[in-house]
């Protein structure tokens, strides 16, 4: 009877252990992290409507864009560009990693789990160096407004485009599957590696050289650049005042540069508030033993992720002709009733 209970007892504690297990047929798995059901619904939603936002909300600026000729500036196609990249980002990648965050385990396989880092990482400097394009853009559009128009056309901007996703690409491939960032750390990945998980590890060097080449040249740049539109902004604004009141400033210079301000503010703030976490992480973790928890850069990788979600909504929702641009799709393709194509600027 004693035996009995004990084979019972000893039986439970199998099956509790390989509840837990990514792979429970296999002594090499992962451990599964235990979650109660209300929180895994909780974040599949919250990603879900993350996900759905940045797919949609990246689909309808590209669709404007390619739908109205007015809009098919040089500038406007840096912004379908950086659309698309954060439009695949948001169906290529993030569904992915919403499963590997929710349920702590990677079923796909090693392959898959490269290609699935080297799409990641390659539509996220895509995304970072469209942002960094697009600040030079403005720099040169509102402080050199006479040759500006000489400098920057479709063409140049074709290039540059063309530029950055063949970086991102080779780059993103290269590292990942080459395996150059793990150089010197062998002992540590066959101590921690396991079936059913997916990451790259990043040495110290290849950890000061992606965070800085990916994110700080590029967020150095864009800071000063937009530092340098704000101060010019606001010099032109004030010269402005002064020509049409005498001295005092009108309200309508006042509110162009609150608005100049505000939209400078919210760039800058919601580009620094969703990468620098992630880069940070990842540049002290390998000076530190790696100490940062799975948890820890599962939340980083998707603030970085939500500014993707944020870029439509700062670069189509805030402009005037991208609302009406949206209003005509969605009445016409939507509500089924009939507009114009061309869009009339106020």
């Amino acid at each position: 009877m004693y035996i009995f209970i004990l084979d019972v007892m000893t039986s439970n504690e199998t099956q509790t252990e390989n509840m837990f297990l990514c792979y429970p047929l296999r002594l090499d798995s992962c451990l599964k992290p235990h979650r109660l059901t209300v929180v895994k619904v909780a974040m599949y939603t919250l990603m879900v409507l993350m996900i759905l936002t940045t797919v949609f909300g990246n689909l309808l600026i590209i669709i404007s864009i390619s739908h109205f000729k007015q809009l098919q500036s040089p500038t406007h196609l840096i912004v379908r560009s950086l659309a698309a990249s954060d439009c695949l980002l948001g169906s290529l990648v993030m569904p992915y990693s919403m499963v590997r965050s929710v349920e702590g385990c990677w079923y796909l396989g090693d392959f898959v789990c490269k290609v699935h880092s080297s799409l990641d990482m390659s539509f996220c400097i895509s995304s970072i160096l469209h942002l960094s394009l697009i600040s030079v853009d403005r720099y040169m559009a509102i402080c050199d407004p006479l040759r500006y128009g000489m400098r920057v056309t479709n063409n140049t901007v074709t290039v540059f485009i063309i530029f950055i996703w063949l970086f991102s690409f080779v780059y993103s491939f290269s590292v990942v599957f080459s395996g150059i960032t793990a150089v010197g750390l062998e002992m540590l990945i066959l101590q921690t590696y396991c079936v059913g998980s997916c990451a790259v590890f990043f040495n110290k060097e290849w950890g000061i050289i992606c965070s800085v080449l990916t994110l700080f040249l590029p967020g150095t740049i864009m800071s000063s650049l937009y530092l340098k539109i704000f101060y010019v902004a606001r010099k032109h604004a004030k010269v402005m005042s002064e020509r049409m009141t005498g001295g005092m400033k009108s309200q309508s210079s006042v509110h162009r540069e609150r608005k100049a301000a505000k939209t400078l503010a919210i760039v800058m703030g919601v580009f620094l508030l969703c990468w620098l976490p992630y880069f940070t992480a990842a540049l002290l973790d390998p000076f530190f033993n790696f100490w940062t928890p799975a948890v820890v850069f599962d939340a980083v990788i998707w603030f970085a992720y939500f500014n993707s979600t944020c870029n439509p909504l700062i670069y189509g929702f805030f402009y005037p002709y991208f609302q009406k641009a949206f209003k005509i799709l969605i009445s016409t393709y939507i509500c089924g009733i009939k507009h114009s194509n061309t869009l009339i600027f106020e």
